[in-house]
């Protein structure tokens, strides 16, 4: 077992093509997790993540913000509490509307 605090890991840029947005990588294959990978995302106001797709689900929990998933032909306004499944190949992305910054919880597979 590892517990830790989720500060004691690096909040670095997100990936090309994200402005504002930054992500920890809480759980890996580093840390012993065979299967998935637990990421913590952080958009500053404005932020927003690239319009993008990849071979991989993503599951999400929305911790604080308001924001727009984009995905699936469509836009939904999602906040705390909201759930987000996103199917493996389809184009998507995660734009913070409010004043304040945009956390969420994002698992994904370590092997496609």
């Amino acid at each position: 077992m590892k517990v830790f605090h989720y500060t004691e890991v690096e909040n670095e840029p997100a990936e090309q093509g994200a402005v504002d947005t930054y992500v920890r990588w809480l759980i890996t294959e580093e840390t012993g997790a065979p299967n998935f990978s637990m990421r913590l995302f952080e958009l500053k106001p404005n932020g927003y993540s690239p319009h993008h797709e990849h071979p991989w689900e993503h599951e999400v929990f929305v911790l604080e913000g308001e924001a727009h998933v984009v995905g699936g032909g469509e836009e939904k306004k999602i906040g705390p509490g909201d759930v987000i499944f996103i199917p493996a190949n389809e184009k998507h992305q995660f734009k913070n509307i409010g004043n304040k910054p945009l956390k969420f919880i994002c698992l994904v597979p370590i092997r496609p």
